[in-house]
């Protein structure tokens, strides 16, 4: 095989994985030579604990001694940060992005109005326009080596609009979902090989590209006959796919990361049951009761992104996407193929 022939497998495997996965996990695998990639390495190191009690003396004890000066949290309206809140000093800062689209976009600035409110913080809302989100995507398609999540332009915004106000450590809820039981769907059953891989399959890579490779040996080493060991899956892809574009992110603006929950496990295997009748992230549930007493809990809502409103009429261009009249394809999925189509045409322009 010769080197062209050795580069376009290198391209057409990382398109392939980028649109299922919405990151390459092997490393040794890039675009093009002259870029390269790294995933976060997961800490090994765990600390447990059996519930909301004990979680909440353990995050006590992460969240000593911030300085409220140069301490902020990436605020939503949901628990997690939330949470997280409660335990800064009075007078820290808390921001809440709010993506400017649709009459009806999410608007989360409400709710963590009142978490910061609650606890003294100040409250700072981060207007998202879709203009700054595309103008980030170069430097961070050269920093990060591959195409981005689409939360990453989000991120970049709030970080860099903490630093300008002189904030070093930003905090963050973001393992909670992982640890606790909030990916209720993903939960939601004891799922078939064939079926979760279809179900976890973020945009299959056939419907989408002209060469493709396929995707499944990622979920080949979790199979179990006709079963998968979803939650092993969850703990060793997921869990690097979701934290690496926060890791990305933090290294690119040089900012302290503080997640008190990333090295937490639950000293017991989570409660299936419960969460899927109606109850994830029980625990953390708890917590929010104890910490926000009177407060209606709130529900679970994604970081706000405007990708439906912003990409409603994006269809792509270049001659690598295969793409049928019949396939719909959500926001999130237009902007797996937006992305890539803006990095291969800074990097392999045609």
């Amino acid at each position: 095989m010769g080197t062209s022939d050795s580069i376009l497998d290198d391209k057409v495997y990382c398109m392939s994985h980028y649109l299922a996965f919405r990151y390459v996990a092997d490393e040794s695998r890039n675009f093009f030579p002259h870029l390269s990639h790294r995933n976060l390495v997961l800490d090994s190191t765990i600390d447990t604990i059996a519930d909301a009690k004990e979680l909440d003396s353990y995050i006590a004890k992460k969240m000593q001694g911030l300085n409220p000066n140069s301490t902020g949290i990436m605020l939503s309206g949901g628990i997690d940060s939330a949470i997280v809140a409660s335990y800064l000093p009075k007078g820290a800062k808390a921001f809440t992005l709010k993506c400017i689209g649709s009459p009806n976009a999410i608007d989360e600035t409400e709710n963590a109005h009142r978490y910061a409110e609650y606890y003294g913080l100040e409250h700072i809302v981060v207007p998202v326009y879709w203009e700054d989100v595309v103008a980030r995507l170069p430097d961070i398609f050269a920093f990060d080596g591959v195409p981005c999540h689409s939360i990453e332009p989000l991120i970049d915004i709030a970080l860099s609009t903490a630093k300008r106000l002189g904030i070093d450590t930003m905090c963050v809820g973001e393992s909670f979902d992982l640890v606790f039981g909030g990916m209720d769907k993903l939960l939601a059953k004891d799922w078939g090989f064939d079926e979760f891989v279809e179900r976890y399959t973020f945009l299959e890579p056939s419907l989408a590209l002209k060469s493709y490779v396929d995707t499944k040996c990622m979920f080949e080493p979790y199979r179990l006959g006709n079963k998968i060991d979803f939650l092993r899956f969850m703990d060793e892809v997921f869990a690097i796919e979701s934290s690496t574009s926060y890791w990305h992110m933090f290294q690119k603006n040089n900012m302290r990361y503080l997640d008190p929950a990333q090295k937490v496990r639950m000293s017991a295997p989570l409660d299936l049951y419960r969460i899927r009748n109606g109850e994830p992230k029980y625990i953390v549930r708890e917590l929010f009761s104890m910490r926000y007493k009177g407060m209606e809990i709130p529900n679970k809502i994604p970081m706000p992104r405007e990708v439906d409103y912003w990409l409603r009429d994006y269809e792509p261009k270049r001659d690598e996407f295969l793409l049928s009249p019949n396939i719909q394809l959500s926001g999130d999925q237009k902007w797996q193929l937006f992305c890539l189509e803006q990095f291969l045409n800074i990097f392999d322009p045609k």
